[in-house]
């Protein structure tokens, strides 16, 4: 039995089944990561730092749009991965209970799963840090279409620029995310960590959740994690193992 076999039957194995995803998965459908040999906080011509920094956002908030158009903002011309795809279909024969992901890409939910915990929060919605106007929420959509004009988008109420639902260093992670996320890490008697480093906390710290309630968990990653002596199973290449994983679902 080769190992993607025996990766195979813990999935099948497995009582309650989580995945724990990073920015790795999404290089795969052609979005740079932060940390990887070619990712943001490597491109001198990026100060990547400042993208999601909330003090810099309040200061210059075109900043971010500027830097986020390209890799947040144009999400319709990326396709889920085989990654993605695998997880979604993982989810709907039953076998995978959630995805809980420190991602803003959306890809997760274009590839079909349904229930996708988004730990640093989500660009599906924008609001107004100023005045908090209800009714000044915009989309996803609405915003990649006012990005594509040129413009920023404002708040209808106090023409402040709006702020994406993504958590930026400098704030709480959701809170009502991060607890369903406590839940099911330690519910999980299988985590799969795949495409992280797991350097960024308190998101990092859901795998230590797992190993402290008796659950095993298992790392596809091409880079080293604090957490990989205490893997059950250790791989490196995403696209080969769940190539050769799809094929056995």
């Amino acid at each position: 039995m080769n190992d993607i076999s025996k990766l195979h039957g813990k999935i099948l194995n497995a009582r309650h089944l989580v995945a724990f995803t990073g920015a790795g998965i999404s290089t795969l459908s052609g979005i740079r990561d932060f940390r990887g040999k070619n990712g943001l906080y490597k491109d001198d011509k990026i100060n990547a730092a400042k993208i999601f920094d909330i003090e810099y956002f309040e200061k210059d908030p075109s900043f971010f749009y500027n830097a986020a158009k390209n890799f947040i903002y144009d999400l319709d011309e990326k396709k889920p991965s085989i990654v993605h795809n695998t997880l979604a279909t993982l989810e709907k024969s039953g076998r995978l209970r959630a995805v809980i992901t420190q991602n803003i890409d959306l890809l997760h939910q274009k590839a079909g799963s349904q229930r996708v915990l988004e730990i640093h929060g989500s660009p599906k919605y924008h609001y107004c840090i100023g005045c908090r106007a209800f009714d000044s929420v915009l989309s996803y959509e609405e915003v990649a279409a006012i990005l594509n004009r040129g413009e920023l988008p404002t708040c209808r109420v106090c023409k402040r620029v709006m702020k994406p639902g993504i958590t930026f260093f400098g704030e709480n992670l959701p809170e009502q995310t991060l607890n369903e996320s406590q839940t099911e890490a330690a519910d999980a008697d299988l985590m799969l960590i795949l495409g992280t480093t797991l350097e960024v906390y308190p998101a990092a710290g859901l795998p230590l959740i797992t190993l402290e309630n008796g659950g095993e968990i298992i790392i596809v990653n091409n880079m080293k994690t604090q957490l990989d002596r205490y893997c059950v199973m250790r791989f490196a290449d995403l696209e080969d193992v769940f190539s050769e994983l799809s094929n056995l679902l």
